[in-house]
């Protein structure tokens, strides 16, 4: 939770316009200070959330997504958007039914088939976008986008690299400049256990928080979780593959290892900066990895 407790009169009757009635609001945000989400409550029972965007830049990405692409996921594999205020960055959003994976205690066939339905929605999502025109060119793009910024990580981070490590991730970045073109896609952008949604009881997944989706290559959507989920459950990342509908290409999967390394180095800026000691321990982890020539 955040210091964001209290919904404003003006949020709330924004939200009660668009819902027909008053609702009850419970703050419903993520441990970090720019989340701003509430969950709100109707006198029939029905749920909705609320959410303030951090940025124009998110709130223009999520709207976009929930109009134009997450609704090929289906009604129930993505929150639908009910009404949204640019003045506010405010969107208005249907409930997903289950929770989070990343809190659930599942059985591992469970999780693995948890999974391969969030490959197979992630499929859908990345085909749902037209890559015409604009979108293509940034799609095309986005590894040089990310190789780019990897020397920005490098010298926030500092000292916290050693210098082979400094190396090993400037190379790895440079080796994204060189490689073929990859399959392209609309990608959600942040995929992983936080925002995968499990309803247990009709076993069905979901996603939700589009706020960094954007048109990229296909093989951006994995980072995260190769990065976490998968380091040590190889079954997960083969479930959600076939769920997707194929392997990772070779050029894929180095692009993947090249992506890692960008992560690694992102979370050892973002964590120790924000006291997230789990993002520290991820990049820590994946970079070791990197070093020891293990990460796959």
């Amino acid at each position: 939770m955040t210091n964001s407790t209290t919904l404003s009169p003006a949020l709330l009757a924004w939200a009660s316009r668009g819902l027909d009635a008053r609702p009850v609001a419970r703050d419903a945000s993520h441990d970090r200070s720019n989340s701003r989400v509430w969950h709100l409550s109707l006198p029939n029972g029905v749920d909705f959330y609320l959410k303030i965007a951090p940025n124009p830049v998110m709130y223009e990405r999520e709207t976009f997504a929930l109009r134009a692409t997450a609704p090929a996921l289906g009604y129930e594999g993505a929150p639908q958007l009910r009404d949204s205020s640019p003045e506010h960055l405010a969107l208005l959003l249907t409930a997903v039914p289950g929770r989070p994976l990343k809190q659930l205690k599942l059985s591992p066939a469970e999780e693995a088939r948890a999974h391969r339905h969030a490959g197979a929605l992630l499929a859908r999502l990345h085909a749902a976008g037209d890559l015409s025109g604009p979108r293509r060119a940034e799609a095309e793009q986005a590894l040089q986008a990310a190789a780019e910024g990897a020397e920005g990580h490098l010298a926030k981070a500092g000292d916290r690299l050693t210098t082979p490590e400094q190396k090993l991730v400037r190379d790895l970045a440079e080796q994204l400049r060189t490689l073929p073109p990859l399959p392209l896609a609309y990608i959600h952008g942040d995929a992983w256990e936080r925002n995968l949604m499990w309803w247990t009881a009709r076993q069905q997944a979901a996603w939700i928080d589009f706020e960094r989706s954007r048109f990229a290559a296909a093989v951006q959507d994995f980072v995260l979780m190769a990065c976490a989920t998968w380091t040590d459950r190889p079954d997960l990342r083969a479930a959600c593959l076939q769920g997707y509908g194929r392997s990772l290409t070779v050029e894929e999967q180095r692009a993947l290892t090249c992506l890692a390394a960008i992560d690694a180095v992102s979370c050892l800026v973002w964590g120790p900066d924000h006291d997230d000691p789990q993002v520290t321990a991820r990049g820590r982890r994946t970079l070791d990895r990197l070093m020891a020539g293990v990460f796959a």
